[in-house]
């Protein structure tokens, strides 16, 4: 099993969310987010003040597949949460050793 955590831009998480429930993924947790990245935040002016944001609000999504579904589900992320521009986020894999569904005690790949 693998673990996909995703940074995506906060507008494209319906979409994402969406387009992975088409290709069967059942679950994920979306937590909201800061960073940055090359973009190293942007300079806003607020009545008449001028700020730096250092951090950008992002969405991180959780998700954890079987084997099989992990070039799937990250080609879905990438097209789906692209829009050409910087900051646009990353896609992280790992392994995951252990999976068990706290309600029924099940394991592996019948407990994601």
């Amino acid at each position: 099993m693998k673990k996909i955590e995703a940074i995506v831009k906060p507008f494209k998480l319906d979409e994402v969310r969406e387009a992975l429930s088409e290709m069967g993924i059942t679950g994920m947790t979306a937590t909201e987010v800061k960073g940055f990245g090359r973009q190293k935040g942007h300079t806003e002016l607020y009545r008449g003040a001028e700020y730096v944001i250092d951090f950008l609000p992002k969405v991180k999504l959780e998700i954890v597949v079987t084997q099989d579904l992990v070039d799937r589900c990250i080609e879905t992320i990438s097209k789906t949460a692209q829009t050409g521009k910087i900051g646009d986020g990353k896609i992280f894999v790992s392994d995951v050793e252990r999976v068990v569904r706290s309600r029924t005690g099940e394991e592996g790949d019948d407990a994601i």
